[in-house]
């Protein structure tokens, strides 16, 4: 099993596919690596020597944001929204839609289940 950016990729899939199970990096950032590097994007993580397992590695290391510090990096962006008390910072902080979705009906993804009113029947 290959582990590259802190993540055990699957052995058994083509490289650009498992190269997605890596935060921060999608399907044509995965291809991108393996033109850059030369690996042919056919060939499954199984198939793979050490040396281009490395030379992946390395290249993600370089030119990428992956992972922890990826995730770190948005939580901070979040928390400096949350800081301004802008719009989109309040809606965070409320744990609401952030990007002008309709909260009258549905939203119920970001509000969680529905609670029901007391006295309100028929």
């Amino acid at each position: 099993m290959a582990r590259i950016a802190g993540v055990n990729i699957p052995t058994g899939k083509r490289i650009p596919i498992a190269l997605t199970y890596i935060h921060g990096i999608g399907q044509s950032a995965a291809r991108t690596i393996c033109e850059t590097v030369g690996v042919d994007p056919a060939k499954r993580v199984n198939e793979l020597s050490d040396a281009e397992v490395l030379s992946i590695r390395e290249h993600i290391d370089q030119n990428f944001t992956v992972e922890g510090d990826l995730r770190r990096e948005v939580q901070m962006n979040i928390k400096r929204l949350m800081d301004l008390g802008c719009y989109r910072g309040l809606r965070h902080r409320r744990n609401l839609p952030v990007r002008g979705q309709r909260t009258h009906t549905n939203a119920r993804t970001r509000k969680g289940p529905a609670k029901p009113i007391a006295g309100k029947k028929k």
